[in-house]
């Protein structure tokens, strides 16, 4: 079983992307299904097919679902939720405080996911190809496992009483939070449109999702304007500006090591893609013959880990060192600028770090340790 999860800020394309990834798969004889935890769902309109609640067959070996996430919430959630006050009023709460107990910021997301796993285990797809929401939702989305694991534990591991719900839930989490967190089963592809705006936030959400461990295998530059030798007429000056611009970031991008080999190109079509011939069209493109599931599994970025220490934190970097590598770190602004043998990559800090300063590092087998001294109370 493989597990792509595609995302990126609105409007970058990411849904068309998710369908034309999920018919090429199916036309290379993998049995797939395309799912889409938007909330605002348009996977339907992409396949131009009608999609409900429950996985339907768009072509022969692929199907597509539009996960409902409000029923969810109102059936799945409502009898745990029920559960969870009945074992807080025995211990001693009162029914106002058991209410707000019970209360998940975020369930609906939760219960999405949880839905992508049931589907996963019980369906016969051999691939998931996951069309997430817009960056925010799913960094939140990603991060709940692990948070309402925490939450339990403090709701209810003090209290020496859990139900038999809870430990189900529980481990449920557990075993989310193991599904994304493994590369070889789980990774993302992250969708942006070649503009700084766009390109500065999906560098953030690179370290966002390194710092939970879930492995990036892929970014797609989509909608750049088409080659010169297509253009003609008055509009000629204005599309080779805005390509000179487009050009202009992905150089940016390719400089702070995401060249070729990680970043993938798709550029703007004239007519909106609706349809399996469309889409394969731009799988095509997106994957120049190739297989879509084609890689080791490395992440485009290293993978990272914040730990508090006595005079600011420690910053894990899983990041592959020989033993004669020569490292050279530097700030470059918000930036961490790590070379390694003169190859040089930025990675974006995450904000809790940016008023640190490195004040050392060392290496060991499982890569780089790096020492950030700085006011904890900050960011």
């Amino acid at each position: 079983m493989r597990i792509l999860l595609f995302t990126g800020k609105g409007g970058v394309g990411k849904t068309t992307l998710a369908a034309a990834t999920g018919a090429a798969l199916a036309a290379r004889g993998r049995k797939t299904l395309v799912v889409s935890t938007d909330p605002a769902h348009s996977l339907g309109d992409a396949f131009g097919h009608a999609l409900g609640a429950e996985p339907s067959e768009v072509d022969a070996l692929l199907s597509a679902v539009q996960i409902d996430s409000r029923t969810l919430v109102d059936t799945t959630w409502h009898r745990l939720r029920a559960e969870l006050r009945a074992v807080l009023a025995g211990v001693g709460l009162d029914t106002l405080d058991a209410e707000e107990l019970t209360v998940l910021p975020g369930v609906d997301e939760l219960l999405a996911l949880t839905e992508v796993r049931r589907l996963a285990e019980d369906g016969p797809w051999e691939t998931i190809v996951v069309d997430c929401g817009p960056t925010a939702e799913t960094l939140r989305l990603l991060a709940l496992p692990e948070a309402v694991s925490g939450y339990l534990t403090r709701a209810f591991g003090r209290r020496g009483r859990v139900t038999e719900s809870v430990r189900r839930l529980g481990a449920h989490l557990d075993g989310l939070r193991a599904l994304l967190t493994e590369p070889s089963v789980t990774t993302v592809r992250l969708v942006l449109t070649p503009e700084r705006v766009v390109v500065a936030e999906a560098r953030r959400t690179l370290s966002s999702l390194a710092l939970r461990g879930i492995a990036v295998d892929g970014l797609i530059a989509n909608r750049l304007m088409p080659a010169p030798g297509v253009w003609r007429g008055g509009a000629g000056s204005w599309l080779r500006t805005r390509r000179t611009q487009q050009d202009a970031v992905l150089a940016e991008l390719a400089a702070a090591g995401f060249g070729p080999s990680t970043l993938s190109r798709v550029e703007h079509r004239a007519v909106e893609p609706v349809g399996l011939p469309a889409l394969l069209e731009i799988a095509a493109e997106l994957y120049r013959g190739a297989d879509p599931l084609d890689g080791d599994g490395t992440p485009v970025t290293p993978l990272l880990r914040v730990r508090p220490a006595p005079d600011g934190y420690t910053l894990r970097i899983a990041i592959p060192l020989g033993r004669d590598a020569e490292v050279d770190l530097a700030r470059v602004d918000d930036d961490l600028a790590i070379t390694v043998d003169g190859f040089r990559r930025l990675i974006a800090l995450p904000e809790s770090l940016r008023p640190c300063r490195i004040t050392g590092a060392e290496s060991d087998a499982d890569g780089l340790l790096v020492s950030l001294a700085g006011n904890r109370g900050r960011g």
